[in-house]
């Protein structure tokens, strides 16, 4: 009775060799009864669940490699800017040295002691400019949202609308950023 059920899978068979000396080793040969189980409820739900499971790791594998992406990305930013802050405090330092460099006065003494402010200030300029720091070159320019900030619309006759006339405030650009956008006029 055990011979006619689907179970049943292997038979072995033993097969000896003339060529063989017979001390050594007998070769054993299996034969499979063939067995469709494709048909089996059970197989089909496995092969349903495989196929989601490989399905979910192959997601799970592309989501971490950009994941993997994006932090090696934000690493390099944050590298390429991790100045900004401080050269963001040093523009302000920058701007009242301006200031105080650029006040006249008729004093003998006093022009004097600002010669020393002013290469004082040209030096911090060359370390700002070594370092990626540019002022945003906008006078006589069309207004750009991205590099300026209108204070004001004036009228001025002999120019065009939407050209930056006057620069209240210098804005800076640090590699591909803006640190300060310039703080401008613009006419009407």
């Amino acid at each position: 009775m055990e011979d006619n059920k689907k179970d049943e899978v292997v038979e072995e068979v033993t097969e000896e060799t003339t060529e063989q000396p017979k001390e050594e080793p007998v070769k054993k040969k299996t034969k499979k009864a063939k067995i469709d189980v494709t048909k089996e409820p059970e197989y089909l739900a496995l092969v349903e669940e495989n196929a989601k499971l490989m399905d979910q790791l192959l997601r799970k594998q592309a989501e971490f490699e950009n994941y993997k992406k994006r932090v090696a990305e934000e690493r390099q930013r944050d590298r390429k800017y991790a100045l900004q802050d401080f050269l963001m405090e040093s523009i302000e330092t920058l701007d009242i040295l301006d200031k105080a460099v650029n006040f006249k006065t008729d004093d003998q003494v006093l022009k004097n002691f600002l010669s020393g402010f002013i290469m004082v200030n040209n030096r911090l300029k060359n370390i700002l400019q070594n370092y990626g720091v540019v002022q945003i070159d906008c006078l006589n320019k069309p207004f750009d949202p991205t590099y300026h900030s209108a204070l004001e619309t004036v009228e001025t006759e002999g120019v065009e609308s939407n050209i930056v006339v006057e620069v209240v405030m210098t804005g800076y650009m640090y590699k591909d950023r803006v640190l300060r956008p310039s703080m401008v006029k613009v006419s009407k």
